[in-house]
């Protein structure tokens, strides 16, 4: 009861700041399912993603986060309560266990697909990471793009800059991927990495491109 009292005023905090600096675009919101195991997928261009992403869910999230962040006193407490850790050099079976029995039990799991921040604001190759747990979960996958947290808290920056930040909910995957029409029985984990990422692409190309 606590920690969900917690998670909602840090939800509300984070997106008054953000909403004052700036502001804040949410859009497709709709598209998230309330209700059991659901992979989000976003781009990741900032170190302000994962709370942002986590302020305009609109359910509590797990995200999978950088071993580092763990050892960070002021933030140890906060990130055992919602994140999973995870080894940016070499993913672990037992990390894409537990990411898996998450999903499985109902719950809502932010991955960032290239696995770390791209400074210059274009997409990355997705990691195999991904694809496994897509695989593993068979769990339905929402696409997300983020524009504008590069703006508000570039590389290296030490406070916030005023920025408008926009966030596309896409409409989820809900494919089965080893039943799916014209898909291999084994499908690679690479290739299911790829999709997602050209998912997040289209997104890109969409709201990025002609500014949206």
């Amino acid at each position: 009861m606590l920690l969900n009292f917690i998670y909602r005023l840090t939800q509300i905090i984070i997106r008054f700041i953000l909403g004052i600096n700036g502001g804040i675009v949410v859009k497709g919101k709709e598209n998230v399912p309330l209700k059991g195991g659901v992979i989000i997928a976003a781009n990741h261009i900032s170190y302000l993603d994962p709370p942002l992403i986590g302020a305009v869910l609109p359910r509590r999230a797990t995200f999978m986060a950088r071993k580092g962040l763990f050892a960070i006193p002021v933030l140890r407490w906060a990130i055992k309560q919602t994140a999973i850790p995870v080894d940016r050099q070499r993913t672990s079976p037992s990390t894409i266990k537990k990411a898996v029995r998450r999903l499985k039990s109902g719950e809502a799991v932010v991955l960032f697909p290239e696995g770390k921040r791209s400074e210059t604001g274009e997409l990355l190759e997705g990691k195999r990471g991904i694809g496994m747990v897509a695989r593993l979960s068979n769990a339905p996958i929402v696409p997300v793009f983020i524009k504008g947290t590069d703006r508000a808290l570039p590389v290296d920056a030490r406070w916030l800059r005023r920025a408008r930040i926009t966030v596309v909910f896409d409409k989820p995957i809900y494919y089965t991927l080893s039943h799916e029409e014209n898909y291999p029985v084994q499908p690679d984990y690479e290739d299911i990495s790829r999709r997602i990422m050209a998912a997040i692409g289209e997104l890109k190309r969409c709201y990025a491109d002609n500014g949206r």
